[in-house]
């Protein structure tokens, strides 16, 4: 399975999509599986951003989707931020 850095929140959406469609799951399955409706889920895709750890890793489950966190290479504390990193 190909590996996925996920910097920004704003990469999630498009992401759990790519993720669900993978797994040849509509919406409606996929939300059937979490227990809440399409439109729910439709929103949750649109706005992963503002989602709850507790859902996020059960849709990934659901995707068959491996969350692994791992430290930075360098890091932040001795990285440059910039106004792009918020």
């Amino acid at each position: 399975m190909a590996d996925y850095t996920v910097r920004t929140a704003e990469q999630l959406p498009a992401l759990l999509q790519a993720f669900r469609k993978k797994a040849g799951l509509t919406q409606a399955a996929a939300a059937l599986r979490l227990g809440i409706t399409q439109q729910t889920l439709s929103a949750l895709e649109r706005n992963a951003e503002k989602v709850g750890a507790d859902r996020l890793l059960q849709l990934l489950s659901i995707l068959g989707v491996e969350l692994v966190l791992r430290e930075p290479e360098e890091p932040l504390a001795s990285r440059q931020v910039s106004d792009q990193d918020w």
